[in-house]
């Protein structure tokens, strides 16, 4: 297995941070934007879950900076694999989908943080900053909606989608983005049985009567968000 992409070690005044993120332009952007602070250094950089886990494991950073889509195992399984080993591990999630999809989930799953992709720099930093300080960061909206959903005040009905666990939601969209269980098993490294498996807890979690149905539905659920709706 390729080793990860190991930087110059971080000085003992600055806090040490792992990045895990396949686009190797976004990840060489992070990495610059990082070591531009006098207090930051990136001392590792992975390309996918088992690299970064392996990066993670060996250098205890003081964040770890993780993409929902990864190779292999996604970043929400290798967030629950890093949780398993370093209970106390500081892991920032920076993705391109709608946090109000996932934002909940990686907290769930343990993360202390969720930025999109298209933040500002200075948001980043703060993000970073805030995790390194033991709090957490999403942004303002997501904020006000966790915090509603919590004392109940929540105006919000929540999409039928939430009932879905994470696996269950990661091959309900591949079935939007038009994904036969073929594909999918293959996409996610998964046998075909198992995705068929999957897509029978979905059936039933959605109420729909047949898996024709539920393709249907996430078409069309895919397609609304697509169009921002």
């Amino acid at each position: 297995m390729k080793k990860p992409q190991t930087s110059s070690p971080a000085s003992p005044d600055q806090k040490k941070i792992v990045i895990v993120e396949d686009h190797t332009l976004m990840r060489e952007g992070l990495t610059q934007l990082v070591n531009s602070q006098p207090d930051l250094h990136v001392v590792a950089e992975a390309s996918d879950a088992a690299k970064g886990l392996n990066a993670i494991l060996e250098h205890r950073p003081d964040v770890a900076i993780v993409d929902i889509t990864l190779p292999g195992r996604n970043g929400l399984e290798l967030i629950k694999d890093i949780r398993a080993q370093l209970p106390e591990q500081a892991i920032l999630v920076s993705s391109m989908h709608d946090e109000t999809l996932y934002a909940e989930r990686t907290l769930k799953a343990g993360a202390k943080g969720y930025i999109m992709k298209d933040a500002d720099r200075g948001s980043f930093i703060d993000a970073i900053r805030q995790i390194i300080a033991g709090g957490y960061y999403v942004s303002e909206r997501m904020s006000a909606e966790i915090f509603a959903a919590f004392t109940g005040d929540s105006k919000q009905v929540k999409g039928s989608v939430n009932r879905l666990s994470d696996r269950e939601f990661e091959v309900f969209e591949l079935l939007g983005l038009g994904l036969g269980t073929n594909e999918i098993a293959q996409r996610l490294g998964i046998s075909p049985k198992t995705v068929e498996v999957h897509r029978a807890h979905i059936r039933e979690k959605l109420e729909m009567p047949t898996g024709a149905a539920v393709v249907r539905y996430a078409v069309r659920w895919t397609e609304t968000r697509n169009l921002g709706a």
